[in-house]
């Protein structure tokens, strides 16, 4: 179906083509029209389909119906993290390019005087994290009275244990009649009962079987001892020359170290994640797009919103312990029908979120141990289930000379991998102790 279809307007039209699009994704169809209409939306879709022009496109052409720029905000968008809401404003900016409509984001670790000045100017759309929308909004500096729209985008995260006293507190300065809009790749059980409860008769859009990956992404995991896990990681992006690598722990801290050994090794490396300032972590994104860094290390929560187009490899050095974050990972390639690679490593203290996974995604996923990396743990410890698992690699791997040019493998070092568990833990579980708040 093209986006001519759909009931748009000129405008809009015109900024589309600009984009470089004409025909709209399955998201798009099927969520466009019930928004145009003013219906609550409960819509499920895989990250790299388009959903975020899913809601913008509509919103802006209802703005549209709905007279000129005002003084106050009429649409809420509401992300987990501070690149998804740079992201989002960007697409908004982008297809509101022919319209009067102003747009801003609000997030932490800038400066809040800088968005006080400018919601004082006026705006219509806000694109903002929780913790430091609510800090505004207690402070009197944004008036949310006005709300028309409410956008809870990665609505599994920000319904989440983590966000959910924001949440509450942001509600209740919002008016009880608007329109609300729930996009997310996943959504559990939980969310759902959650969800039916700021939802009213919701038209529900899934263009994909719920808690399932994209269809282009191969997956493979290994079995490989704890202690090894950076050595097997430098010598598969040496010895494979992978360029442009994303690669997920658990913790900071984590983050942290393995970031540091991958440069010893060779790599050129940076991290992002929530202790990094908003300006370190807009940087080390930005070069590893041109290149300049070929491998970036993220926590899961610093990595929603990540826009990479045709990343290729994506690796959990650790998995998430908690197994709808597996689906948002290894989403961050494979987008818009574009190929992707994803590639983790499982020790044996792991297999349990190994098993998560896999009944979340209802399939097994063949492990293999590769030869030289077997557990220390001994005899039976590692996996022995699945079409590869307990096979290895016909020899033990050749360990690569790196440079500091990031174009070679990693060099051999006895630095022990990231550890699990050290640092402090991110998502879901940081959020039921109360420590999940989004700034």
């Amino acid at each position: 179906m093209l986006f001519k279809d759909l009931g748009l307007s000129a405008e809009l039209l015109r900024a589309i083509d600009e984009q470089g699009y004409s025909e709209a994704t399955p998201i798009q169809q099927k969520a466009i029209p019930f928004v145009l209409e003013g219906r609550d939306v409960l819509a499920g879709a895989q990250t790299g389909t388009g959903k975020t022009a899913g809601f913008t496109l509509p919103i802006l052409s209802r703005l549209q119906a709905g007279g000129g720029a005002g003084d106050i905000p009429r649409v809420l968008i509401l992300t987990p993290t501070r690149e998804l809401a740079a992201q989002v404003e960007q697409s908004v900016a982008d297809y509101g390019r022919h319209l009067p409509y102003s747009s801003l984001t609000i997030f932490g670790g800038v400066s809040a005087n800088t968005q006080i000045k400018k919601l004082r100017q006026g705006c219509d759309i806000v694109v903002a994290t929780p913790g430091r929308l609510l800090d505004h909004a207690q402070q009197g500096n944004v008036d949310l009275s006005d709300i028309q729209i409410l956008v809870l985008d990665e609505a599994d995260r920000m319904l989440d244990m983590g966000f959910i006293r924001d949440m509450k507190k942001i509600f209740k300065y919002l008016p009880e009649q608007r329109q609300t809009l729930l996009f997310s790749a996943t959504f559990n059980k939980e969310i759902r009962k959650l969800a039916g409860e700021m939802l009213d008769k919701p038209a529900e859009v899934q263009v994909t079987p719920q808690n399932t990956t994209a269809e282009k992404v191969s997956q493979e995991i290994y079995a490989v001892d704890q202690s090894r896990k950076r050595e097997f990681l430098s010598h598969r992006i040496g010895a494979e020359n992978w360029q442009q690598v994303l690669v997920f722990t658990r913790t900071k801290h984590g983050a942290n170290r393995l970031t540091k050994q991958l440069n010893a090794d060779g790599l050129v490396a940076a991290a992002i994640h929530g202790n990094k300032s908003q300006s370190a972590r807009t940087k080390a994104l930005q070069q590893f797009k041109e290149g300049k860094v070929r491998v970036l290390v993220a926590t899961d929560i610093a990595a929603r919103g990540l826009d990479i187009k045709e990343l290729p490899y994506v690796v959990n050095f650790e998995l998430p312990n908690v197994p709808e974050d597996y689906v948002h990972r290894i989403g961050r390639t494979a987008r818009a029908g574009k190929n992707g690679h994803a590639v983790s490593l499982v020790a044996p203290d792991e297999q349990k979120y190994m098993r998560d996974i896999e009944r979340l995604l209802k399939t097994t996923l063949p492990q293999t141990v590769p030869e030289g990396y077997e557990s220390t743990q001994g005899p039976g410890k590692q996996a022995d289930r699945g079409n590869g698992a307990g096979t290895a690699a016909k020899r033990r791997p050749r360990r690569s000379g790196g440079n500091r040019s990031g174009k070679g493998g990693g060099k051999p070092g006895g630095n022990s991998g990231n550890r699990s568990g050290q640092g402090r833990s991110q998502g879901r579980s940081q959020g039921r102790s109360g420590q999940g708040r989004s700034r």
